[in-house]
C-alpha cells in the first residue's frame, strides 16, 4: 500500500501514512502479524552510500476518523495532514489535447482546429482554456515549423498554450556516458527509455534543464512533464509492487536515496521552469510531487479508441484519488477522447462526472466527431469546471471499483459505466 492507507472499523476510518515529499520510498503492508512500514533507501538497485550523513526518511502521520464521518471527507482530511504546502494553480484547468485524436500523428494544423473549438465553446470570461500539444511534435519540422509561432497562434485565439516532454530522453547523438545504464535482469535486459538522463549527472542535469529553458523561450503556460518515472527506474508503476526498480545498478551520485534523486529532478524542473508556468506531472510520483506540481494526473492512460479504459483507467482513479485534489494538487483525470471509436452517450457521462467534480478537463476531439449535441454538452461542461464550484463526490467506495452513484450538493447523478458488451474481464 504505497505511502497511505486506511482501516474501517465499521464506523469510522482511521488514516495513516508519511508526508509528502519523503526522502525514501515508503509503503505499509497488512498482514496477520500486523501493519508493516517499509523504507526503500536504495539508490538504484543498490544500497544508498550517505557518507556519514544523517538521513530523515519520512515523517509518520494518522488520524483517527469519527463515527460516521464521509469517506471522502476522512481521506481529504488525512490528505491535508500528509501536505502543509499543496501547490495549486490560480484558477481552473481545462481545454484541449490531441492525444487521444492523433495519438502521435499531430500537427499545428490539427492543433489550431482543436483551439479555434476550444475558444468557440469556452466561457467569455474567467480563467482561459489550455491547448496542450501532446507526443509527437518536433520544433522546425514541416509538421511544427516554430513552437515559438505555434504559441502565439494560440494565444491569438484566447487559448494559452501547453506541451508534453519527456525530460530525460536523450537525443540519439548524445554520448553513454551520461545515461542511465542497461541492466541485465534474470534473462532479459532492462534498458531505461532506449536512452535516458542520468540525473546526478551535472551535464545530462544541463541538458534537462536546456531543454526547459526551450519550452519557456516559445511561451507555453503549461508543460505536461511526462515518463520520468519509467525513464528513471525501468518499470511502470503496476510493474513495481516493493521494488520501484531492478537489482544490479545504481546512479552516479550514489550518495542520494532515489527518493531524493526524483525530488532534486522535479525542483530541477520547478526552478528552470519559474513560477509561472503550470507543470502536469504524468507518469511521476504523486506523493513526491505534491508542492512542486500544480497538476497530476490520477492513473494511466484513458482512450479514444476502446471504452474500456476510460472506465478502467478515468472513472476508477478518478474516484479513488479524489480526495488528493486541490489537497495535494489539482487531479488531472485524463481526457475525454471524443472520436467515432468510443460511444457518445458512454463519453458525455465521462465529460459531466470530469465537468462536475472539477477536477482539470481536457477533452481530445476528432474531426468530424464534435456536432451540436457534442458542442452544447461542452459548453456546459466547460462553464461549470470555470465556475470552481463543482464538487460531485462518489457516494460508495467501499463496494464499486468504478462508482456510478455520485453527489454534488443537493443533487445525486448516477452513471452507466458499462459498454454494451459489459465491462472487459481482463486488463487493457
Amino acid at each position: 500500500m504505497p505511502w497511505y492507507f486506511v482501516s474501517y472499523d465499521g464506523s469510522a476510518l482511521h488514516s495513516y501514512g508519511v508526508e509528502t515529499g519523503a526522502r525514501a520510498f515508503c509503503f505499509w503492508q497488512a498482514d496477520p502479524d500486523g501493519v508493516t512500514l517499509w523504507l526503500d533507501l536504495c539508490n538504484g538497485g543498490e544500497g544508498v552510500q550517505l557518507g556519514g550523513r544523517e538521513l530523515e526518511a519520512a515523517t509518520i502521520v494518522s488520524r483517527r476518523g469519527t463515527s460516521h464521518e464521509p469517506a471522502i471527507a476522512a481521506l481529504r482530511a488525512f490528505c491535508r495532514r500528509m501536505c502543509s504546502t499543496p501547490r495549486l494553480p490560480k484558477g481552473s484547468v481545462y481545454g484541449g489535447n490531441d492525444w487521444y485524436c492523433a495519438y502521435g500523428k499531430n500537427s499545428e494544423e490539427m492543433l489550431l482546429r482543436i483551439t479555434d473549438l476550444i475558444a468557440d465553446v469556452s466561457p467569455p470570461s474567467g480563467e482561459r482554456p489550455f491547448t496542450v500539444v501532446d507526443m509527437g511534435w518536433k520544433d522546425g519540422t514541416p509538421a511544427f515549423p516554430s513552437m515559438a509561432e505555434f504559441c502565439t497562434n494560440i494565444r491569438k485565439r484566447g487559448v494559452r498554450p501547453g506541451v508534453w516532454i519527456r525530460p530525460l530522453e536523450a537525443e540519439a547523438e548524445i554520448h553513454s556516458s551520461l545515461l542511465l545504464p542497461d541492466v541485465r535482469y534474470g534473462n532479459r535486459t532492462q534498458r531505461f527509455a532506449e536512452r535516458a538522463y542520468d540525473p546526478t549527472i551535472q551535464e545530462a542535469k544541463e541538458k534537462i534543464t536546456q531543454k526547459m529553458r526551450e519550452l519557456k523561450y516559445w511561451g507555453f503556460d503549461l508543460v505536461k512533464h511526462a515518463f520520468s518515472t519509467y525513464d528513471l527506474f525501468g518499470q511502470w508503476g503496476f510493474e513495481m509492487g516493493a521494488r520501484p526498480t531492478n537489482p544490479g545498478w545504481h546512479f552516479h551520485d550514489r550518495s542520494r536515496t532515489n527518493a531524493e534523486i526524483v525530488l532534486d529532478l522535479y525542483r530541477l524542473l520547478r526552478a528552470t521552469l519559474g513560477e509561472n508556468i503550470q507543470i502536469l506531472g504524468c507518469n511521476t510520483f504523486g506523493h513526491l510531487g505534491a508542492g512542486i506540481f500544480e497538476i497530476q494526473r490520477t492513473g494511466d492512460d484513458t482512450s479514444g479508441r476502446i471504452w474500456e479504459r476510460t472506465r478502467r483507467m478515468g472513472v476508477n482513479t478518478l474516484a479513488y484519488r479524489l480526495p488528493q485534489h486541490r489537497t495535494f494538487f489539482y487531479q488531472d483525470p485524463d481526457c475525454v477522447g471524443i472520436t467515432p471509436e468510443v460511444p457518445w452517450e458512454l463519453n458525455r457521462q465521462w465529460l459531466d462526472l470530469v465537468a462536475s467534480t472539477g477536477t482539470a478537463l481536457f477533452i481530445s476531439p476528432a474531426d468530424g466527431a464534435v456536432g451540436k449535441e457534442q458542442r452544447d454538452a461542452l459548453k456546459s461542461a466547460f462553464a461549470l469546471v470555470n465556475t470552481q464550484e463543482a464538487a460531485a463526490e462518489p457516494v460508495d467506495i467501499f463496494h464499486e471499483t468504478s462508482p456510478v452513484t455520485w453527489r454534488m450538493g443537493n443533487v445525486t447523478k448516477r452513471y452507466h459505466w458499462s459498454d454494451t458488451e459489459g465491462n472487459w474481464p481482463f486488463t487493457v
